[in-house]
């Protein structure tokens, strides 16, 4: 079984075309369709759909895209084991995680772990939070760095704690307060983060049963809290998406306090790949000191 043709029929999958899937594995455009029509002539039916816009999955192809992830995955697994044995450390690990923690805490502990492992590449993948659930529900990821969530079957380490915090415009009436009473956002125009998808702030909201009058939804948070440095509205946020904003806007803890726990989630933890155990270990070394 050749597990490479699987590999880039996955990733043919996920990038939508053949251009990115060549320049990824080093191949011509041709050679890989050349690789995909003789999977289809393998397997006995076509997988892909193929386009001037690019190629996507047949119905055939869909049935059969959670085993070839769990095949793929497995194998990745077996070649990180078989080269620890050997003494040489490869593989790869993919990381879903929020943009603030891809800025924050990611590069300065990726620096540390290639320095120690530079046969091991690190790839991170950024979104919401129903986006990167989506993403471990499929294993197109090791792990996700996202805030924990008591309900979720998924195995859980924790890692550090993030206050929630109302961001103010420069004038307003709270501006100089040590904090904000959360109930007050429901007199206020409620500017909501990530298009209504910022998972923490909807939790909050909805468990201190507060309905905002929402004035106005982005997606990026550097959009938000300029619209609410220009006094379009407030909003509540987790302190590390505000962080390294050069901004007038005002950070201050919201009243009664609550934070989240930012905290790595993956299928399980036994059976989670070597390379992505080590770079685990260096996550939970580094980033209560970053």
């Amino acid at each position: 079984m050749d597990l490479k043709k699987y590999e880039v029929l996955l990733k043919a999958i996920d990038s939508g075309n053949f251009s990115k899937v060549a320049d990824e594995f080093g191949y011509t455009p041709s050679a890989i369709s050349h690789m995909m029509n003789t999977l289809d002539k393998e397997l006995g039916f076509s997988l892909l759909i193929r386009n001037n816009h690019g190629v996507k999955p047949t119905e055939n192809c869909i049935s059969l895209i959670p085993i070839l992830r769990e095949l793929v995955r497995w194998n990745q697994q077996l070649e990180q084991v078989v080269s620890e044995i050997q003494g040489l450390e490869h593989g790869v690990v993919i990381i879903g995680t929020y943009t603030s923690i891809s800025i924050h805490w990611l590069p300065r502990i990726i620096k540390a772990f290639q320095t120690d492992y530079p046969g091991i590449k690190i790839q991170i993948v950024e979104g919401v939070r129903h986006e990167l659930e989506n993403l471990l529900n499929e294993n197109r990821v090791d792990f996700c760095i996202y805030s924990y969530q008591a309900d979720s079957t998924k195995d859980w380490i924790p890692l550090k704690d993030d206050p929630m915090v109302a961001v103010l415009p420069p004038d307003h009436p709270y501006a100089d307060k040590k904090s904000y009473p959360i109930h007050a956002c429901e007199e206020e125009t409620f500017i909501m983060p990530a298009l209504g998808q910022d998972y923490d702030t909807v939790q909050l909201l909805q468990e201190a049963k507060i309905s905002p009058k929402i004035g106005f939804s982005t997606m990026d948070n550097r959009s938000a809290i300029s619209m609410i440095e220009c006094g379009l509205g407030i909003s509540i946020m987790n302190e590390l998406i505000t962080k390294g904003m050069i901004t007038q806007a005002v950070r201050i803890p919201v009243d009664p306090p609550r934070h989240i726990t930012m905290s790595i989630a993956l299928p399980s933890i036994k059976k989670a790949s070597p390379a992505a155990c080590k770079f685990i270990g260096y996550l939970q070394k580094m980033i209560p000191n970053s």
